[in-house]
């Protein structure tokens, strides 16, 4: 089955579900170290203050992957791109489980980062081969699986960290690769882009498409502020669960698989986008991102719980977000389809990499409470930003 150009097809649910999983399974790389950085820091020689760089290098590479690959597949063959990104994932993740010191550690994240940018190459194709009328549908569907490859990468690794050791991790993931490799290289369509032109060109045009789209610059950035926040509490909670609380890998891994319920936003909300709500949905999960952070701030009974539920909280609100801001950006430009996604993802990402960084010294500066303000504070000015421009735009891709 070849696809060429950009006309949609009826996507089965069968195809729609083995994307997901790659997706998921791809994603899953950038997150595997977050849970464990304080078991694996000290043994390739960072401190505290800088074991959060760690996982913030592996979101820049991802970010870099994003700008600098990513639109290579609005030119050559989609699914030699992803077979190659794929195979450079793997070589990365067995370096990754060998490396003994803190520098060849921090450039082997970084390239974890640049090829797992595969999933994103996927993502656009998934919005090519589906119709008008069903993309929020099927995007919501595909990144239920990439989302809950985010939250369930978390549970996983801090399992088999606790069972096998660190090393095991990134092991595990190079054999993930692996499988995916099969089932793409098997399962998912070719597909010829009919762009002629060169790749600076095509990078140059980037610029082009941000000048030219407002509704993408501010996706772009409302939704960067959002999973900076995002980041930034997923790179902390761990921290604060082994120090404060006193809780093992295995069980950090059970908090992290309650904040996978958040997941069910994307599905859910991808439907409704398609219903003409994308503008409610877009303020609702603002406030709910800015708001969920408060209890926390308070000295309560049942803190874990309370911890907990915010994590549920921002991974649906972030989540809904992502899928609205996707279906808008995705609306605008059908040919130019990969280099819309490479700038929202990238701004996305670039804001991650920030949540992820500033995580260590938030912590060790002022605790939780600083972590929590400068977390709930991202999503408020995204909600500000949001109300401050003009709503038709918003309102003119629902």
């Amino acid at each position: 089955m070849t696809q060429t150009g950009v006309s949609p097809q009826p996507l089965s649910n069968t195809l729609v579900s083995i994307i997901a999983l790659c997706c998921g399974l791809i994603v899953a790389n950038i997150y595997y170290a977050q849970p464990i950085i304080e078991l694996l820091a000290p043994e390739v020689g960072l401190s505290p203050h800088s074991a959060s760089f760690i996982v913030s290098l592996t979101q820049i590479g991802y970010a870099l992957g994003l700008f600098f690959l990513v639109p290579l597949a609005d030119l050559v063959e989609n699914k030699r791109l992803m077979l190659i990104t794929l195979g450079v994932s793997f070589l990365s993740l067995i370096g990754t489980a060998l490396a003994d010191t803190p520098n060849v550690m921090l450039i082997l994240c970084l390239m974890i980062g640049i090829s797992s940018v595969s999933v994103q190459v996927l993502i656009p194709l998934a919005a090519h081969l589906s119709s008008d009328e069903k993309r929020g549908q099927v995007l919501g569907n595909i990144m239920a699986g990439l989302l809950l490859g985010i939250l369930l990468a978390r549970p996983i690794s801090s399992l088999i960290a606790d069972h096998f050791g660190w090393r095991a991790v990134f092991y595990f993931a190079a054999g993930c690769m692996v499988f995916i490799a099969s089932v793409i290289y098997f399962a998912i369509p070719h597909r010829h882009p009919n762009q002629k032109t060169s790749y600076f060109k095509l990078l140059k045009s980037l610029k082009q498409l941000m000048i030219s789209q407002p509704v993408l610059r501010q996706r772009a950035l409302f939704q960067a502020l959002m999973f900076a926040s995002f980041s930034l509490f997923w790179t902390s909670a761990p921290i604060v669960l082994a120090r404060e609380y006193g809780l093992s890998q295995s069980q950090i891994a059970l908090f992290a698989l309650v904040g996978a319920a958040g997941a069910i936003a994307a599905p859910i909300v991808g439907r409704l986008a398609d219903k003409g709500y994308t503008h409610q949905l877009s303020l609702l999960a603002k406030v709910i991102a800015a708001v969920c952070f408060l209890p926390s701030l308070f000295e309560l009974p049942n803190g874990i719980i309370i911890l907990a539920l915010t994590g549920v909280f921002i991974d649906f609100a972030v989540q809904a977000n992502m899928v609205l801001g996707q279906r808008a950006v995705y609306s605008l430009e059908p040919k130019s389809r990969a280099r819309l996604n490479a700038i929202y993802m990238t701004s996305i990402f670039v804001g991650g990499a920030v949540g992820s960084l500033i995580a260590s010294p938030l912590y060790e500066a002022g605790g939780w409470t600083s972590v929590a303000l400068v977390a709930a504070g991202m999503p408020l000015i995204s909600l500000i930003g949001y109300l401050l421009t003009n709503n038709k735009s918003a309102k003119s891709v629902s």
